[in-house]
């Protein structure tokens, strides 16, 4: 019987993914932590990896949480991935988008059939709607000034997300990510001009050109409880393209603080 094997990162996706699948397999890059029970695995020796999974019987891969880029040792690489070296380096040396469509590349090539988390579990991706609160006019003009910011980043491969406070741009979404950005949002809340104006709004889309099978942003309990600590009016986001995780919990928790959510 096939397989669905969950490359599993940082987070609580990996999880909540396991709980729709039967008896998946479940592995994680080697310096990483998904709270479930995993094997682990080296980039350095992605053959023999691959080797295992066809042996787990895996037909299907999925990818699930966060992943830093991890450092290669290079005395470590089997043979048969050193002929994988220049693919490997080249992908490690490209933006995030880049890098993540050439290992979609590795994996497929090696005939694995990858499938993404709206495919598996579209109730976890919203579609257009108001989950809580309700957007004030100048929340949809921040909205729409960061959702054109965070196209032009993601043009460049940069980020998935930006802070708009009453037209300007307080953070966008970097390699430290999510959270990194909604701190430093909050520990820069006197930046907006107008103390007593728009608080602002987080909004999250996927890059432009990048492949939904892999990587689509999330927000979960922990980015309303982050922005609502910035001082923020709502989180806004790309109905269709956003992971929404543990939803009731998310929706409760906006409310409670008086932070809006809005898939658009």
């Amino acid at each position: 019987m096939s397989r669905t094997a969950i490359i599993a990162g940082e987070g609580a996706l990996a999880s909540v993914v396991a709980e729709m699948l039967d008896n998946p397999v479940i592995a994680s890059l080697e310096g990483f932590s998904p709270p479930i029970p995993h094997e682990t695995f080296r980039l350095e020796r992605l053959v023999p990896f691959f080797d295992w999974l066809s042996g787990q019987g895996v037909e299907h891969v999925t990818f699930a949480g966060a992943v830093r880029r991890p450092r290669l040792d290079p005395e470590a690489f089997d043979p048969r991935t050193a002929s994988l070296v220049p693919r490997i380096l080249a992908a490690m040396q490209s933006g995030d988008d880049a890098a993540l469509r050439e290992v979609l590349a590795l994996f497929e090539e090696a005939g694995f059939h990858i499938v993404g988390t709206a495919e598996i579990a579209p109730d976890l991706v919203p579609g257009p709607g108001i989950l809580a609160g309700e957007p004030r006019a100048d929340d949809i003009s921040d909205a729409d000034r960061a959702r054109e910011i965070v196209s032009g980043i993601g043009g460049l491969d940069i980020g998935q997300g930006a802070v708009v406070a009453q037209g300007l741009c307080l953070a966008v979404e970097t390699l430290p990510g999510t959270n990194a950005m909604l701190d430093f949002v909050a520990a820069h809340r006197n930046m907006r001009p107008r103390p007593n104006g728009a608080r602002g709004v987080f909004w999250k889309a996927p890059k432009p050109d990048q492949d939904r099978r892999i990587d689509l942003p999330s927000i979960g309990p922990e980015t309303v409880d982050r922005a609502a600590r910035a001082g923020l009016a709502g989180i806004a986001w790309e109905a269709g393209g956003v992971i929404l995780i543990n939803r009731e919990e998310v929706v409760e928790r906006a409310r409670a603080a008086g932070v809006f959510l809005w898939a658009r």
